[in-house]
């Protein structure tokens, strides 16, 4: 198996330093919202929590926080938001001070929000154009433990993007948000593709990938064991869900994988296990994902290729440097 270790820029934050303390949910804008909402809720596996005329709030079962995803009914498909967590107003407001700063265009002041669990926070765009959100106090969700053998998601696990300059993004989120870098893909012909971004002891809540244009590469939805991750990957099938691929293990954060297509052709995924860190004694790896191994240890998946790999590129997003409207 080939791996080398990853020279790069020395983190500019300490752990001990950060302010965004872990990954809260991701916002879809779909034209056929009937069809992603049973979608999300009969086959995914996520609990419709808070629901309007065209906008939905969609929680997991396992997971404290208000919801993992909202769908927003909308002319154009797009990614809305990527959501964060802060652990106070003060951490919030120092996020802000920093990104304003540092020039980074805020798209909302901090303030009271009027989202489900409401809380503190604000939205700016990254380097790409899409909306983030950092926040605090949200008020915590009733949640329960997921049983034995119950194949629904437990929480939002990460969520990895699309860039058509992902060095200068996963600087971006480096420099201004205090992500620190714990493995990267590469390949001997295409050189580095994807790199694998934390924000706590987890090996990765987002991740960076080389594509064309910007747009959501996927989401993953953690389960809480490998018999519920295969029970759930089974589910899907027999359900008819697209698979792109899987199951395999991942070399990378040591997780299962099982990627699906929604109805709007975002990807999606099932894992667990995703590997924790000892973030004093880790090193970043750079992994040749040519080896088949890299890609998936147990040998299970469907062989990664272009067709694989095409279907994460997502279309183009619409919504770079444009706001959701809610």
């Amino acid at each position: 198996m080939t791996q080398s270790s990853l020279v790069s820029e020395s983190p500019l934050w300490a752990p001990s330093e950060r302010l965004i303390t872990h990954l809260r949910h991701v916002d879809l804008a779909v034209p056929d919202y009937d069809k992603q909402l049973k979608f999300y809720t009969e086959t995914w596996g996520l609990s419709a929590e808070t629901t309007d005329t065209g906008i939905s709030f969609l929680a997991a079962e396992g997971s404290p926080e208000q919801y993992s995803v909202r769908l927003r009914k909308s002319d154009q498909k797009r990614l809305d938001l990527v959501a964060f967590g802060a652990a106070s107003p003060a951490d919030v407001d120092a996020m802000a001070a920093r990104l304003i700063a540092s020039g980074v265009q805020l798209v909302t002041e901090p303030g009271i929000m009027n989202t489900p669990g409401g809380g503190y926070g604000f939205r700016f765009f990254d380097n790409d154009g899409r909306t983030l959100e950092v926040s605090c106090d949200v008020a915590v969700r009733k949640h329960r433990k997921v049983e034995e053998g119950e194949s629904i998601p437990v929480k939002l696990s990460h969520v990895v993007l699309n860039s058509p300059n992902p060095e200068q993004t996963v600087a971006f989120y480096q420099r201004h948000l205090g992500f620190a870098l714990s493995d990267t893909l590469g390949h001997p012909h295409m050189g580095e593709v994807m790199w694998f971004l934390r924000t706590n002891s987890f090996h990765h809540s987002i991740a960076i990938a080389r594509g064309p244009h910007v747009a959501l590469h996927h989401a993953s939805f953690e389960l809480r064991g490998l018999d519920e991750y295969m029970r759930g990957t089974g589910r899907l099938l027999r359900a008819g869900t697209e698979k792109i691929w899987g199951p395999g293990r991942h070399l990378a954060g040591n997780n299962t994988f099982s990627y699906f297509l929604d109805p709007h052709g975002n990807t999606i995924e099932y894992t667990t296990e995703l590997e924790e860190l000892d973030e004093d004694t880790w090193h970043p790896h750079l992994y040749d994902f040519s080896d088949p191994e890299v890609t998936d240890q147990w040998g299970t998946a469907n062989p990664m290729d272009e067709l694989v790999a095409s279907q994460s590129f997502n279309d183009p997003d619409k919504g770079c440097f444009v706001a959701p409207p809610v």
